[in-house]
C-alpha cells in the first residue's frame, strides 16, 4: 500500500510539472505591436522578438515641466506611456488627464515606470506654462513628465514613432495638426505592447493591469 501510494504521490508530482512547464510556455500576456495598423504579434521567445519587432520608439529629447531634459535613455530598461496633450484643450485632454492620474496613483513611488505626456502645442506650452498645468491639475509624481521642444520632432514621434494616430497618422507630417485620445504602452525593450484610449475609466484601468503584467516579464 505504501508502494502504490508513493507510486501514485510521484505521478501526481510529475503532473504538476508538467503542467508548470507548459504554462511557462504559453504565449505572452500582452502583443508586440511592429507596425501602425497595430496588429498584434505574439511571441514566444527573445529570439522571436528580436527578428519580428524591429520598430521600437526612436531617440529623443524634449524638456519637462521642472525644466529637466528628459531623453530616450530616461525609458531605457523600463515600462512608459506616452500621451499626446496641449494645455489648452477643453475637451478630450481633460479626460484624459483624469484618467491619467489613475497611473499616477498607482505607479508614482515606481521607478520602474515613467509617464510621458507630450504637448502637441510646443508653441504655447512653454516650461512655464507646463509647470502652472502640472500644478493646476495635481500633477505631482516625479515620474509624469509633461514634455515640450520642437513641433516637426514630437509630431515625427507620435506618429511615426508610437504610431499615435495608427495608420491615419503614420503618413502625416507636422504642417497636419495632431489630437489623438490614444495612450501608448511601451515595454522596457522600447516596444510598442497596447494601444488604449485615454478617455475611458475603464481602458486606463486595464493599462496599469498590463503595465503589471510587464513589470513582471
Amino acid at each position: 500500500m505504501y508502494r502504490i501510494a508513493s507510486l501514485k504521490n510521484s505521478l501526481l508530482f510529475f503532473l504538476v510539472f508538467l503542467s508548470a512547464c507548459a504554462a511557462k510556455e504559453k504565449k505572452p500576456a500582452l502583443p508586440y505591436y511592429n507596425t501602425p495598423d497595430f496588429t498584434p504579434l505574439f511571441l514566444h521567445s527573445s529570439q522571436e522578438v528580436t527578428t519580428k519587432v524591429p520598430h521600437t520608439i526612436p531617440s529623443f529629447s524634449f524638456t519637462d515641466q521642472q525644466g529637466k531634459i528628459i531623453t530616450d535613455k530616461n525609458v531605457e530598461g523600463k515600462i512608459h506611456v506616452a500621451n499626446f496633450i496641449f494645455t489648452k484643450c477643453g475637451s478630450i485632454c481633460p479626460v484624459m488627464i483624469k484618467n491619467m492620474k489613475l497611473l499616477q496613483n498607482e505607479f508614482r513611488d515606481n521607478n520602474n515606470v515613467e509617464l510621458l505626456s507630450f504637448s502637441v502645442t510646443p508653441w504655447i506650452d512653454s516650461v512655464p506654462q507646463l509647470k502652472k498645468y502640472a500644478a493646476d491639475n495635481d500633477i505631482k509624481a516625479p515620474n509624469w513628465h509633461l514634455l515640450t521642444g520642437e513641433k516637426a520632432s514630437i509630431y515625427l514621434l507620435a506618429r511615426q514613432g508610437y504610431f499615435a494616430e495608427e495608420d491615419i497618422g503614420f503618413t502625416k507630417d507636422s504642417t497636419e495638426f495632431l489630437h489623438t485620445e490614444h495612450i501608448i504602452l511601451a515595454d522596457k525593450t522600447k516596444r510598442i505592447r497596447g494601444i488604449y484610449n485615454g478617455t475611458l475609466q475603464l481602458e486606463a484601468e486595464q493599462l496599469i493591469k498590463d503595465i503589471k503584467l510587464l513589470l513582471q516579464e
